[in-house]
């Protein structure tokens, strides 16, 4: 067997492999690879561009000063790398794998890819953007905030270690900020909402003592057949507010959540056109204006809360490929070797925080 006819064989293996990922994933439906930059390996920078928003201006028939447009770079670390190594004693087995991928092999390999990945990419709702969460908030007593560090005292307090990464506010203060750290129950720090250009810092300014606050979504909220519905609206109004696109918007929900939301009579069924998708990649169907995907990779439990993602297609960079495939002789062994590196990662970019919203709950 030539090298070049064997390299043809593993690349046509791993495309297929990627072909049941790419059907499979809930990922490839939710989000986008506006991206530039190309794939070498584990370790490769893509660049995300996006641009400041470009505002309309009242023309009285003088001159118009131009805007400058900025553009905003965040990068994608492809960081995650898996790889798959099997023996097959005959080629000619592992040339009908790839003529008839269902239920080979090659479909087991493309069903790990699809947990594996989703796992990754879902883990990333602490990347929500502060004030996009729906939950219990924790509002007990009040606060002083200090400028510039964002150390906060409270009085009548109880705060918690879980309570770092959820969102804070104080009342009169028009920005969200994010709990950075706990210390106990009466001081935490807080700091600007930001991933890419963090330094660590607050900008809020001072906040005198004895104000009310929130930190948003601390504990689950219980879903029910009579309440699910609410709290996916509620989901709804945080991208609305946020000014996110209406199209493109997905809701992944853990299967107990599913179940809650099935016995609404707001969701709309799939069409039979889509059942494909109903069985190989979770769709649910339509309600509150998101498609909905079953998906039991969804981070939490029913007993902690579950972390359901509500986003817009804008919301996560999602970038992947096989950098690597190839055939082995074994030496003194019957059959061939086979392997494969998959490398991906995955950016939420400050600008697009606010376009996914998390709601923390127990079905």
């Amino acid at each position: 067997m030539s090298a070049t006819y064997a390299n043809r064989l593993a690349e046509a293996f791993a495309k297929e492999a990627l072909k049941q990922f790419y059907q499979g994933s809930v990922v490839d439906a939710v989000a986008n690879r506006n991206y530039e930059g190309e794939i070498k390996g584990v370790g490769s920078l893509l660049n995300i561009l996006t641009f400041d928003k470009i505002k309309m201006k009242t023309f009285s028939g003088s001159n118009l000063s131009p805007d400058t447009v900025n553009e905003s770079n965040a990068q994608l670390n492809v960081n995650q790398q898996k790889a798959y190594y099997f023996k097959i004693p005959s080629l000619a087995k592992f040339q009908s794998y790839i003529k008839d991928p269902e239920g080979t092999i090659i479909s087991q390999v493309g069903n790990e890819m699809k947990e594996v990945v989703d796992n990754y990419a879902l883990s990333l709702y602490t990347k929500v953007g502060a004030g996009n969460r729906v939950g219990t908030n924790y509002t007990t007593g009040t606060v002083t905030v200090t400028a510039v560090t964002g150390a906060v005292v409270g009085s009548g307090t109880t705060f918690t270690a879980a309570m770092v990464g959820r969102g804070f506010q104080a009342a009169g203060q028009t920005s969200w900020y994010q709990v950075a750290t706990y210390t106990d129950a009466t001081h935490i720090t807080i700091i600007d909402d930001l991933d890419d250009t963090s330094t660590g810092q607050y900008t809020g300014g001072s906040v005198a003592g004895g104000t009310s606050y929130i930190i948003e979504a601390v504990t689950p909220i219980a879903l029910t057949s009579s309440n699910v519905y609410l709290q996916l609206v509620n989901l709804k109004q945080r991208l609305d507010a946020a000014k996110r696109p209406k199209e493109d918007r997905a809701l992944v929900v853990s299967s107990k959540v599913a179940a809650m939301i099935l016995q609404s009579s707001a969701l709309v069924q799939p069409v039979e056109s889509l059942v494909d998708e109903v069985v190989r990649r979770g769709l649910v169907g339509r309600v509150a204006g998101f498609t909905v995907y079953e998906n039991e990779q969804i981070k939490g439990d029913n007993t902690n809360g579950y972390h359901v993602l509500a986003m817009h297609k804008s919301w996560m960079t999602f970038a992947e490929a096989y950098t690597e495939t190839g055939i082995e002789e074994l030496i003194g062994n019957f059959g061939k070797a086979y392997k494969g590196l998959f490398v991906y990662g995955a950016k939420v970019a400050d600008v697009n925080r606010l376009s996914a919203a998390e709601l923390f709950c127990t079905a």
